[in-house]
């Protein structure tokens, strides 16, 4: 992995056995943090203090996507950060159950008892920051940004992600044409340069052959954002891209009245405009970082 001048990132192991593929060789550093042990989860994580400012991705894509927005917060967060790749995704481990609970369970063993953490969620990675939210997973999450949150899903695309999950591996001959699927899938296309580190950690190679390094089966629907919104315990901002094409001002409001619409933006915030991004999300952390 490169790294930038005076920019460190520490990445840590604790994948289980792939089902169906070969293990995925790290080519970051290891170490040990024991709150990670029973998570199995691949992560990412810099800076020191508190709060922890916890990045969760996407579907189909994983904690790479947050390169760019890095460097930003080792200038301007005054704490620790973590970004892991969730289960089912990435350099982390393969194995069932999928479900946004999983998922936030995975990650509520990356912290410490009684750590103080706020949450910046794209995507399915939003969904999962709102269920951190409701302490019911042992987190306390003091504040959130979800953005390019799916909120309103018809019984057809409910219908299509079950297909999906139910589909085997994909393999491909050519490299080109795994990492050219993997930024389709990921909804990168355009925004990350194939050779990129970005777009590598999003493939696996095995005898000769390459396919995504998402599970098949991880693809999930909608979540009942209702009642997740309703058991949340910390504020919450959702925002997204006057493009984006799977969220709306309307139903972002329907929960969040002074939920925001950045100009000129898509789906991928983090990735299209990472200091754009930020300059929504500080303001708001920063309160709770005074308070």
């Amino acid at each position: 992995m490169r790294t930038r001048p005076g920019f460190k990132i520490e990445a840590w192991d604790r994948r289980a056995p792939a089902t169906g593929c070969c293990m995925r060789p790290s080519q970051r550093k290891r170490g040990s943090m024991a709150p990670a042990e029973v998570t199995n989860l691949f992560f990412e994580a810099g800076g020191s203090g508190s709060p922890t400012l916890l990045l969760l991705h996407g579907l189909g894509a994983n904690s790479a996507v947050w390169h760019g927005l890095l460097p930003i917060i080792a200038a301007r967060w005054p704490g620790r950060w973590v970004a892991p790749d969730l289960r089912g995704h990435g350099r982390s481990f393969e194995r069932g159950p999928y479900s946004f609970g999983t998922h936030a369970a995975d990650v509520a063993g990356l912290f410490a008892p009684n750590e103080s953490v706020v949450c910046l969620g794209h995507s399915m990675g939003g969904v999962v920051a709102l269920l951190l939210a409701s302490g019911l997973f042992g987190v306390q999450v003091h504040h959130m940004v979800a953005f390019g949150v799916k909120l309103e899903w018809r019984a057809d695309e409910e219908a299509k992600a079950r297909e999906i999950a139910r589909k085997p591996v994909r393999w491909f001959n050519e490299r080109s044409d795994a990492l050219h699927r993997y930024l389709l899938v990921s909804g990168l296309a355009g925004l990350v340069a194939p050779d990129s580190d970005c777009a590598a950690s999003g493939i696996v190679e095995c005898d000769g052959k390459f396919r995504l390094a998402m599970d098949p089966r991880a693809n999930l629907g909608g979540a009942p954002i209702e009642r997740i919104v309703a058991a949340m315990n910390a504020p919450f901002r959702f925002a997204a891209g006057e493009n984006d094409p799977i969220v709306t001002a309307g139903q972002m409001r329907r929960y969040d009245p002074d939920a925001v619409l950045i100009p000129g933006l898509g789906h991928s915030l983090h990735v299209e405009a990472p200091e754009r991004l930020w300059q929504l999300a500080e303001p708001i952390f920063q309160r709770y970082v005074s308070a």
